[in-house]
């Protein structure tokens, strides 16, 4: 429904946004000033300790002067509980007292329409529950029983029973006024086309609700008892209130957690969901056993920025994430993407947590993979690259995948990416070839330990602490390559003092700019073997030995940079690159003051003493307000991992 614009302007004029945000934010006292309609608190939308977040009463609008976050009630409103515009239009003009416009006559012949199926639904869920408790439903108790299940999820989730019975359920909704057409439609009954009478879809199986994003129940998903009956689960048909291609089950359940936690998991099956909640991990959904659509995808996206699509681990959860990421890859956008997590041993997420509980299904998923790691892993694992023909099929395949992304800074950053992985594989199979086959190289390519190349020097220059950082920083420009295209300059003026390090720097120039209209396949042999062995240094390699994997790709970053196992949001890697450059930059000051100082004699005009004055209260300022940076950057690290393992993070463990 579309609202009017006087309409908008009479909830915003009637309702202040700081009553709106103020149910989400602490607004600091000795900053805010009431009075004039100002109000400043720490942003909902960032981790921060000072306030930077601003909220305006008179104008109707809140800044983030952090974050850059920007909007109105109505947006605050579906960025922090994930409801649609309407709702959120519906939910404020209620706290307003703004009377909204009544629909158009076919409107609420549509709306009428969807109160009837949703109430014929709640009416059968109810049934259902009864069924349950009654004494014909004690094999469906002993089933939830020896799933784990406790009485008070079983009432949480409405779990009920459905008999062998063929009309149980149409006799009760005929006794309660719902009429045959209606439950029909609303996919409870089954009406022959040759005449015969209806009947219930659902007979002989335990039944799930299914709800909408408001709460109220729309289809059912059935899990048959019968071991070789089939389907073993079935859901309830298209209807004009139920759409697989659309919905999850329990989003209205994990909205919520998830806003709050800034993730959200989703599960192959709902009873796999429904494990994990009653586990106490809140932020869960579940797919509805079809393939992933752009809808999903974009209501997803709405609930967290990166979602863990949680897979059992055997070939039918890896073929279901591959169709996953064709689905995905031309909706990518900077800030959301996905992550994989593959559960071992053919193991489900119910078993996971009935052997480990939450903290067991927390570890697994915090190994979850990022989306383009999975996707570069099905294009090069088992890629014929013993020609020059074959290497140029397998790039040309690489870049068709790009050009599917159609946010051009993301596939920029994709391509970056490929290509640097392209010219590590190409060379290493080609080393290989050369070299004769080596013990410990599996058959992708990457060598399971990269010896050390001739002429590389990796020791500290002057200072160890911040060689460990020129590491880190061309680590994460491996890793995110969005992040070096846009500190590329900077990186270019900041000398790097380990000779290694800084050769490996221009290399990486050199693939983004120099030759970026040139095909993998023509260039990489022109980077010699030191550069995939700093590549390895920097970032760690995918080792293989005999087929299995050692070590992930991008271990050593992660254990450099601990926190990024965790997942962390985008703008927190972007400040922890921002202040791994400001180290760098202020040992350079530091420097030059240094030789200043050192130059100083009788000749030395006073000029020249203002200048290394100036130099010295700049070099204290930025190392005062770096210091506070990381401060806050510490903190904001201890939120995500206790968001994501319920632990808490030591600041000291930050950059270590």
């Amino acid at each position: 429904m579309r609202f009017p614009p006087h309409v908008l302007d009479d909830i915003r004029n009637r309702l202040p946004i700081s009553q709106v945000v103020g149910r989400r934010v602490t607004f600091d006292r000795r900053k805010s000033q009431p009075a004039r309609g100002d109000f400043w608190a720490c942003c909902p939308f960032h981790q921060e300790k000072t306030p930077s977040f601003h909220c305006d009463d008179r104008r109707g609008i809140y800044h983030c002067f952090g974050c850059g976050a920007t909007g109105d009630h109505f947006k605050f409103v579906t960025e922090t509980e994930g409801l649609g515009f309407g709702e959120a239009v519906e939910r404020l003009a209620s706290e307003a007292g703004v009377a909204l416009p009544k629909a158009d006559p076919r409107e609420r012949e549509r709306e009428a329409v969807r109160v009837d199926l949703s109430g014929a639904c709640e009416i059968a869920a109810k049934f259902f529950e009864q069924r349950l408790r009654a004494p014909e439903g004690r094999p469906a108790r002993d089933y939830l029983i020896r799933r784990g299940l406790t009485e008070k999820t079983v009432a949480e989730f409405r779990i009920g029973w459905a008999s062998d019975e063929r009309d149980a359920l149409k006799r009760h909704l005929v006794q309660n006024g719902v009429a045959e057409e209606v439950a029909v439609t609303a996919g409870l009954l089954i009406k022959p086309e040759d005449g015969r009478s209806s009947y219930d879809r659902f007979r002989g199986r335990v039944m799930i609700p299914i709800h909408d994003e408001r709460g109220r129940v729309v289809a059912f998903g059935g899990r048959t008892l019968d071991p070789d009956g089939q389907p073993k689960y079935l859901n309830s048909p298209e209807t004009p209130i139920f759409h697989k291609g659309t919905m999850l089950f329990n989003v209205h359940r994990a909205r919520e957690a998830a806003h709050k936690s800034g993730s959200i998991v989703v599960t192959e099956g709902y009873l796999d969901a429904i494990a994990v909640h009653q586990a106490g991990i809140r932020n869960v959904v579940a797919a509805l056993g079809t393939a992933f659509t752009e809808d999903h995808i974009q209501r997803l996206w709405r609930l967290a920025p990166e979602p863990v699509i949680c897979f059992d681990g055997d070939r039918a959860g890896i073929a279901a994430a591959h169709r996953a990421i064709d689905r995905i890859l031309p909706v990518l956008k900077s800030g959301f993407s996905f992550n994989f997590c593959f559960l071992p041993d053919g193991k489900d997420p119910d078993d996971v947590v009935r052997a480990g509980g939450a903290e067991a299904f927390l570890a697994e998923t915090a190994k979850a993979r990022p989306l383009s790691e999975v996707l570069w892993e099905r294009e090069a694992a088992g890629a014929r690259i013993d020609t020059p023909e074959r290497k140029a099929a397998l790039e040309a395949r690489v870049d068709e995948l790009v050009r599917l992304i159609r946010d051009d800074r993301v596939a920029r950053r994709y391509r970056l990416a490929l290509r640097v992985k392209l010219s590590e594989l190409f060379w290493a199979h080609d080393r290989r070839t050369r070299s004769g086959s080596a013990p410990g190289t599996g058959e992708r390519g990457a060598p399971a330990a990269a010896p050390m190349a001739a002429g590389v020097d990796l020791r500290p220059a002057d200072d160890p602490e911040l060689a460990a950082i020129e590491r880190i920083l061309l680590g994460l420009c491996v890793e995110y390559p969005d992040l070096y295209e846009a500190n590329i300059e900077r990186l270019v003026r900041t000398e790097f003092r380990v000779k290694a390090l800084e050769d490996f720097k221009r290399a990486l120039y050199r693939i983004a700019v120099d030759l970026d209209e040139s095909s993998v396949s023509s260039f990489y042999e022109a980077l010699d073997g030191r550069f995939y062995f700093v590549l390895n240094e920097v970032h760690g390699d995918e080792a293989r030995r005999e087929g299995a994997v050692t070590a992930p790709r991008g271990h050593k970053l992660r254990e450099r940079l601990p926190i990024l196992r965790f997942h962390p949001p985008e703008s927190f890697v972007e400040t922890c690159f921002d202040i791994l450059i400001e180290r760098l930059s202020l040992r350079a000051l530091a420097g030059d003051i240094e030789h200043d100082m050192a130059a100083v004699g009788e000749a030395t005009d006073e000029e020249q003493a203002t200048r290394i004055f100036e130099l010295a209260r700049e070099l204290t300022r930025r190392r005062e307000e770096l210091a506070r940076r990381e401060a806050e950057l510490a903190e904001a690290a201890k939120a995500i991992r206790a968001a994501t393992t319920g632990g808490r993070a030591s600041a000291a463990a930050l950059w270590h």
